[in-house]
C-alpha cells in the first residue's frame, strides 16, 4: 500500500497496564476513506486501541502514525467520540459550549472564536438534529441525545480521521440510524472512521473494513473477506453461543446471495 494512501498504520503495538500486557504486538495499515469497525470481545484491548492512537495512554513498544506522521504533527487533523461512561454529564455546559470545545484545536492559544466557527458548530448540531437544543444544559439530555451533541462536537472539528469509541451503545433505534447515516455521509467525503463495536448481526451492514481484535490482532481487511465464521471464532474464542448464531447468520447471508445471483 503506498504511504500517501494510509490514513492509520500501527507497528508492533504494545500496551500494558500494571505490566500486563492488553494489546500485543499488533501490526496493522488502513487505508483512506474507510468506515472501520473494530471488533473483539469485551477485554480484548479495543478501547485501549483507540486511546493509545489518540495519545491518552503510554506506549510499552511500537509506533502509531496518521498520514505518514506521529499524532503530535496531526493533532488538528483528529476528531474523538469517548465513551459515555467516560464523560462527566453533571459538568455545567450547554450544548453549543460542548460542541465549540471542537473547534478549539483549530483555533489555536488565545484565539477567540469567530462567527464562522459558531456557524460551523451550528451546522454540526443541524446535522444531528439538535440544533433547537443549543442552549439546553447537557446533563438534561437523554443518553440518545448527548450522543448526538459529542458526535457534532467530533464533526465541528473538521478532521480527516475519527475515532469513535461505541458511538451506538445505549441509544434508541432512531439515533443509531442518525449516526451510521453521518458515519456513512464522512467516508463519502473521503474522511476515515473507526468504531468500537459490539453488535454483530450489524457488522456487515455497517462497516467495508474490520480491525478484529482479542490483545492481539486477529485479522484486518475488507468486511467481505474478515467476516467469517473462522476468524469469529479465533476471535471470540470459547464464545460458542454467539459465534454459533453469528455462523447461522453469515450462512444464510451466503444462501441469500447465491440465490439472488441465480
Amino acid at each position: 500500500m503506498d504511504d500517501a494512501d494510509i490514513a492509520l498504520e500501527v507497528h508492533d503495538l504494545t500496551v500494558a497496564y500494571h505490566k500486563k500486557p492488553v494489546l500485543w504486538g499488533v501490526d496493522f495499515e488502513i487505508p483512506k476513506g474507510k468506515l472501520v469497525g473494530i471488533v473483539g470481545p469485551n477485554g480484548a484491548g479495543k478501547s485501549t486501541l483507540i486511546k493509545a492512537a489518540m495519545g491518552l495512554l503510554p506506549l510499552s513498544s511500537g509506533w502509531i502514525e496518521m498520514f505518514g506522521h506521529p499524532l503530535n504533527g496531526n493533532r488538528d487533523r483528529v476528531g474523538y467520540v469517548p465513551q459515555r461512561e467516560d464523560i462527566d454529564w453533571d459538568f455545567p455546559v450547554n450544548v453549543m459550549d460542548v460542541v465549540m470545545m471542537g473547534r478549539y484545536g483549530k483555533l489555536g492559544l488565545f484565539k477567540w472564536p469567530k462567527k464562522s466557527d459558531y456557524e460551523i458548530a451550528e451546522d454540526a448540531l443541524r446535522k444531528v438534529k439538535m440544533l433547537p437544543f443549543a442552549g439546553r444544559q447537557i446533563s438534561n439530555l437523554s443518553g440518545g441525545q448527548q450522543q448526538r451533541v459529542f458526535l457534532a462536537r467530533a464533526l465541528a472539528q473538521q478532521s480527516d480521521l475519527y475515532f469513535m469509541d461505541e458511538p451506538f451503545a445505549g441509544v434508541d433505534a432512531a439515533t443509531e440510524d442518525a449516526i451510521i447515516a453521518l458515519l456513512r455521509q464522512l467516508k463519502d467525503e473521503g474522511k476515515t472512521v473507526f468504531v468500537v463495536h459490539h453488535d454483530l448481526a450489524t457488522v456487515k451492514e455497517y462497516f467495508d473494513w474490520l480491525v478484529l481484535l482479542n490483545t492481539r490482532l486477529v485479522a484486518h481487511g475488507p468486511t467481505d473477506e474478515v467476516f467469517t465464521p473462522e476468524l469469529l471464532r479465533k476471535t471470540y474464542g470459547g464464545q460458542l453461543t454467539v459465534m454459533t448464531e453469528v455462523a447461522e447468520a453469515l450462512a444464510r447471508d451466503d444462501g441469500l446471495e447465491a440465490t439472488r445471483r441465480h
